[in-house]
Formats: structure tokens, sequence, C-alpha cells
């Protein structure tokens, strides 16, 4: 039990420090989205001349805050329907509900990823972007399309750091199951079935 409770805490220290660059770089993303979309308002509406890459940059923006925001969420909470349910179960039950609901998402998020690397590695992930172009020199005087996969690799990356949180809420639940919370660290802000935490 010494080593599950050291393997659930170290577990949460990694996860804690790979998710948190996670929101660092999602709200970058979400911050230039916002200014990628204002940009093309500019030119659509005021200048009349419409940009042909800010829907794509958009989108590939929005799919990296996703998937680097969305294992935060997951961590942390807000599947009310279910967190309720649990809460109105005695300790033991839910935290036997809990175990079980996170091997199930455990073995759907191990497919997820496999689908996730397909997607990168697959036919879909070797064509470039339409009008979404990157230097490829320091002199900014060649340009390429940014390759699909470059955009697919959020879903995979997303995928990833979900499972490594499922993994780490699904001990902690096995934890708490044969010894109870005590000894476990808190995850910061959570509100949810899967965290050990009352």
């Amino acid at each position: 039990m010494t080593a599950l409770l050291a393997i659930c805490n170290g577990l949460g220290l990694i996860n804690g420090a790979l998710l948190a660059l996670g929101r660092w770089i999602g709200a970058a993303c979400l911050g230039l989205m916002v200014v990628v979309i204002l940009l093309q308002v500019f030119f659509r509406y005021v200048l009349n001349n419409a940009l042909p890459w800010p829907e794509e940059a958009s989108r590939f923006l929005m799919l990296w805050s996703t998937g680097l925001m969305a294992p935060t969420a997951f961590r942390r909470g807000g599947f009310v329907a279910i967190d309720m349910v649990i809460r109105m179960l005695p300790r033991m039950v839910a935290t036997g509900l809990s175990v079980f609901l996170m091997a199930v998402t455990i073995l759907v998020l191990w497919i997820a990823l496999g689908i996730g690397w397909s997607e990168v590695t697959g036919l879909g992930g070797r064509f470039e972007t339409d009008s979404l172009r990157v230097p490829v020199s320091l002199d900014l005087a060649t340009w390429m399309k940014v390759p699909k996969s470059w955009m697919m690799a959020s879903l995979l990356v997303g995928v990833a750091l979900l499972l490594l949180v499922a993994v780490e809420l699904a001990l902690r639940n096995l934890y708490a199951l044969i010894r109870g919370p005590e000894g476990l660290r808190d995850i910061p802000d959570t509100v949810m079935l899967g965290s050990g935490a009352e």
C-alpha cells in the first residue's frame, strides 16, 4: 500500500506539472485565436478584403487549446450528473463505482489513443492545410504549408494527457477503496468523483 500511495502521489505531481504547462499553452492558444479572429473581422468588414488563413489558424489554435485544457477539466471535475449520484451513495460504494468508471474510461481512452495515432500518421495527416503557412527560413523568404498532422497531434496529445489523468484517478480511488483517502495529496480545485478527496 505504501508503494501504491507513492505512485498515486508521484503521478499526481507529474500530472499537475504537465497540466499546468498545458493550461498556459492552451491559454496562449486562446489568446492568439481571439487576435486572429479580430484581425479577420477588421480585414473582412473594415477593409472589405478577407484574408485566406484566419479561419484555418483559428481551428488549429482551438484544437490545441482544447487538447491541452480538457485534461485539467477532467481531473478537476464538473460531471454534475455522475457526481450527484456518487455523492448520494455510501463512501465505499461510491469509491467502488468510481474505480469501475475510471477503468471503463481508461479502456475508452486507450482506444482513442490508437485513433489519435492513426490520425497523425495516417493518410489524413499526410495532407497540408489549404492556406495556413509557417516560415522555414530565418529570413522569412521560404514558407511551407502546415501539415494536417500538426493539427491532428492535438487529439493525440489531449487523449494521452486524459489517459494519464484517468490512470491517476483510478489508482487514487483504488487506494481510497482499500485504505481510505488518508495520505493522498489533494488535487487543487477538485469537485469530481475519482479524486479521492472528500
